[in-house]
């Protein structure tokens, strides 16, 4: 037995999914023992098809945070209509304090987007398209309705 057939039932399994972290928060709570801290992680992961969900994973520990999000992001995937690379059409769409406006791009303009909406356009395997926040600069709020956008579209 060499050292190539010992390890191999340890290896990770390649998954199809790519995850992106847009943001990690430690969160802090005062009790009578003094202060808890915990961590939220919020996870994109898409197979850059045209699938992409969003996640929230909350732990004591970063890294179980971050894989908590990816299994939430995972188990909530949408489908998205991808037409030559971009979206079907125009939307505008109010989430809570955030505006989002979402247009299809002219084909090799690329990804016309912010940081939050980009993530999960990114992952979603758009190539071009224009987008626009207004009202909000909450990363998890914009994710949010970025995704309840591209959520609307139909083909």
């Amino acid at each position: 037995m060499d050292n190539n057939q010992r390890y191999q039932k340890y290896e990770k399994p390649v998954s199809e999914f790519t995850d992106k972290v847009v943001e990690i928060k430690r969160v802090s709570k005062k009790t009578k023992g003094g202060n808890q801290i915990h961590f939220t992680a919020l996870v994109v992961s898409g197979d850059k098809k045209n699938r992409v969900g969003v996640g929230l994973g909350k732990a004591k520990s970063v890294a179980d945070a971050i894989q908590k999000g990816i299994k939430k992001a995972q188990k909530s995937l949408i489908t998205i209509p991808i037409v030559d690379g971009t979206i079907s059409g125009a939307v505008t769409l109010k989430f809570k304090g955030a505006i989002v406006m979402i247009r299809p791009g002219k084909k090799g303009s690329g990804l016309i987007a912010g940081g939050p909406v980009r993530s999960v356009v990114e992952l979603a395997g758009i190539q071009d398209i224009v987008s626009k926040i207004i009202g909000s600069k909450n990363k998890s709020i914009n994710v949010w309705a970025a995704l309840e956008a591209l959520s609307t579209l139909k083909k």
